[in-house]
């Protein structure tokens, strides 16, 4: 009885908290997404000339991810809003099966997991936008660069939204040669589908849309957590921004490498999610679920403390009160809290001693990974 007293009063809080406090997003991006292959296929017009009335946001994707997305046009724009939900909801489930499957026992757990994870602002933003990262990374996970299929998962992914890519890095890093070329060999035949159906607009998207990032907002906006966000907020140059953005793969690589040495995959791809977000141009705030296995990771090695602090934060929603005027010291610190996350993880990540890490990783594999 405690047990269920204690899991309802998760569930009541939770829906507390998502009636109160979150900003929702008003499925924004779904409905670029149907206008722009909308236009394409009943109007005649190119994908990347739909612009979302009384904005100047339009569809960023290569024409691939048009493709995918084509069965919209079929069900309508209310469908398409709740075929997006329940995409969403299915990758969540995907990825807390991945995530936490060798720490969770009982539906109490799962719903208190479920529960934590929608009231976090990265993913509670990607459903209320109707964005596909959760979807993305429900794939990337899937994958894991092992198994049957290994790097299909990751090249689909990454012909959809072309950050994935810096998984097929991590295989090569960590000696999954043959992965990476399958990840690679899938994301370049995606892009051909892409290209059969649309030539013009993949001519548009790879020498046009793709440089244009003005097409998805301004650099300097508070949503954008990235190092070109904070750096362009402080208004600095390129070169700064390549400099920075080479000293953190740099970073990345030799994090990896550690991880790969303690055959410990769960941290690296947590790093490599983290690395993602960090060199992306553009990473908004809804961009940053792919920096959640890294506070699941430090939950499962131990640092719950760490953890539960990063956790609280990346459900505060903290960075928009800088949102009308990031300058300053206060600005420069907290505009830009969840790059100063993202760095701080990448950089003062926990090498596990053997006993521990041994310990970890047996909580960690799904049942299907553990040796009988």
């Amino acid at each position: 009885m405690p047990a269920v007293v204690a899991v309802t009063a998760v569930a009541v809080g939770t829906a507390v908290f998502m009636a109160t406090v979150p900003q929702y997003r008003d499925w924004f991006d779904v409905y670029v997404y149907y206008g722009a292959v909308d236009t394409w296929i009943r109007h005649g017009g190119g994908i990347y000339d739909y612009v979302r009335p009384g904005t100047g946001y339009g569809f960023t994707y290569p024409p691939f991810a048009a493709v995918c997305m084509l069965p919209m046009l079929v069900l309508g724009r209310t469908a398409a809003v709740m075929g997006s939900v329940v995409l969403n909801a299915a990758a969540s489930a995907v990825l807390l099966r991945r995530l936490l499957g060798g720490l969770l026992r009982g539906p109490g757990a799962w719903v208190v997991a479920g529960c934590l994870f929608v009231m976090l602002e990265p993913v509670r933003d990607t459903f209320s936008l109707g964005q596909v990262n959760l979807a993305l990374m429900a794939l990337v996970y899937a994958d894991r660069g092992r198994g049957r299929f290994a790097g299909v998962g990751i090249g689909l992914a990454t012909a959809v939204k072309l950050t994935p890519g810096i998984f097929i890095g991590y295989l090569l890093l960590t000696g999954r040669r043959r992965a990476a070329a399958v990840a690679a060999g899938t994301a370049a035949a995606a892009t051909l589908i892409g290209v059969a159906a649309a030539p013009h607009e993949s001519w548009v998207f790879w020498t046009q849309a793709l440089w244009n990032t003005d097409r998805v907002g301004t650099l300097d906006y508070v949503s954008n957590q990235s190092l070109q966000g904070t750096l362009a907020r402080l208004d600095a140059g390129r070169p700064a921004w390549a400099l920075a953005v080479l000293a953190v793969l740099a970073l990345w690589g030799y994090r990896v490498r550690q991880a790969a040495a303690a055959g410990d995959d769960a941290a690296g791809l947590a790093l490599t999610g983290l690395a993602g977000c960090l060199v992306s141009p553009v990473t908004w705030v809804h961009h940053l679920v792919w920096a959640l296995p890294a506070v699941v990771w430090l939950a499962a090695a131990g640092r719950r403390a760490a953890a539960a602090v990063l956790y609280v934060v990346l459900c505060s929603s903290v960075v928009w009160l800088w949102r009308e005027d990031a300058s300053g010291v206060d600005g420069f610190l907290g505009g830009s809290a969840y790059v100063w996350i993202c760095l701080g993880l990448l950089a003062l990540w926990p090498r596990l001693p053997a006993p521990d890490r041994a310990a970890h990783l047996q909580a960690t594999a799904r049942p299907a990974d553990r040796r009988p």
